[in-house]
């Protein structure tokens, strides 16, 4: 018996490719997928694999969101293993474990999951397994500012530490890069003790600096399935989530990251980000998120597994087969996101790389409505943005 899935996601994003990766993945694998969707509209909602939509949580209210689960599990009508799709959602399963009366769902610490997610107490973590982290400032009032500015230097990065509380449609990003100090005290000002912001030394990048490791770890904090992948392009480019990537074997990456996750016991779906600093010849964690990245879909293996899919099987089955080994080389593109790059950056001649070599975000044959979906809310949404600059035009 295929024990069907829920998406949980609670952060809104109308081209939210990871959440539609994950209705391919599963679909595809004679799963039923259900998923929360902001609307019908959506693209994601368009999808053929997709079996059922359920409304969008009511609020981010703890007791709230477990009614609205628990509305979604009456709806399935049998057991069905939920997936965070985002740290909100990877948080609140942690932290309230009476879901599992409601869902089959990844064992986790109640503080554990908060704790990664969370910028501003990771770097402890970090440094108790021994794995290199940006030094990075809390600061507290405009002097400590001065302060951090003036030991990291500038350029620097800023990050909300609790970048699942940014309220939607803010235009705030969780990570940022500073440049002059004047941005710096700006962006403070606009923080709060819920979510403050933290400034991080910037690892000067280079050219094939930035890499990931996406995977999935059991219950006894082991790595079932797993894969580390090289960023060739980013949104925004410096600070920003992979736009272009590609499968490669990097066994130095792949260490630091099974020895981090297993020595502070963390269980379940991971997302890590890191650069190579040429000066010291390590490799920085600069990210860690307790779910799925939106990128997931590059490590996908011969058999068609990567890390939702594994988090599915090793929670529906108890089991899990051996894999049948990488695919290195093989790439994940956001044409969306690709596209919006500047004409010195782009290259048409990756999205055909893409195509022979790996997989689209958006565009599949077999599934064509949430590419098609996905041109029109773009195209909306640009025209809204040149209302904005052209007030009192119309037609």
């Amino acid at each position: 018996m295929k024990f069907p899935a829920l998406l949980f996601r609670t952060h809104p994003n109308t081209f939210h490719h990871g959440t539609l990766g994950a209705i391919r993945s599963l679909g595809r694998a004679g799963v039923e997928v259900h998923a929360h969707v902001e609307n019908r509209r959506v693209p994601i909602a368009r999808s053929r694999y997709l079996h059922q939509a359920h409304p969008w949580p009511r609020s981010a209210e703890p007791q709230q969101l477990m009614d609205d689960l628990a509305r979604s599990a009456a709806a399935i009508g049998r057991s069905a293993v939920l997936i965070p799709m985002d740290d909100a959602a990877a948080i609140f399963i942690a932290e309230n474990p009476e879901v599992g009366n409601h869902f089959l769902i990844s064992p986790g610490e109640s503080s554990l999951t908060r704790q990664l997610a969370d910028k501003s107490t990771l770097a402890d973590h970090c440094e108790k397994s021994g794995t290199p982290y940006p030094e990075t400032y809390v600061p507290t009032s405009p002097a400590e500012i001065d302060a951090a500015v003036g030991h990291l230097g500038l350029p620097l990065i800023a990050k909300w530490a609790r970048p699942w509380l940014i309220a939607a449609g803010s235009g705030q990003r969780s990570t940022m890069l500073i440049r002059t100090r004047e941005q710096a005290h700006a962006l403070w000002s606009e923080g709060s003790p819920a979510s403050p912001l933290i400034l991080q030394r910037k690892i000067a990048p280079e050219a094939g600096s930035d890499w990931f490791f996406q995977g999935y770890f059991s219950s006894s904090s082991r790595c079932l399935f797993g894969g580390v992948g090289r960023k060739i392009a980013a949104h925004p480019q410096e600070a920003g989530h992979t736009v272009l990537g590609e499968w490669k074997d990097n066994p130095e990456i792949e260490h630091v990251a099974h020895r981090l996750v297993e020595s502070i016991g963390h269980k379940g779906l991971v997302d890590l980000d890191f650069r190579y600093d040429k000066a010291s010849g390590k490799y920085f964690l600069l990210d860690f998120n307790p779910r799925a990245g939106a990128q997931f879909r590059l490590f996908t293996d011969r058999s068609g597994i990567d890390p939702v899919r594994a988090m599915h099987i090793d929670i529906a089955n108890g089991t899990f087969p051996a894999s049948p080994g990488p695919r290195f080389g093989r790439t994940y593109l956001v044409e969306n996101h690709y596209v919006r790059r500047s004409p010195r950056k782009y290259r048409p001649s990756a999205l055909a790389r893409a195509v022979r070599r790996g997989e689209l975000a958006w565009f599949d044959t077999a599934d064509l409505k949430p590419f098609i979906s996905m041109i029109a809310h773009s195209t909306n949404a640009i025209i809204e943005r040149l209302r904005k600059f052209f007030p009192g035009r119309s037609g």
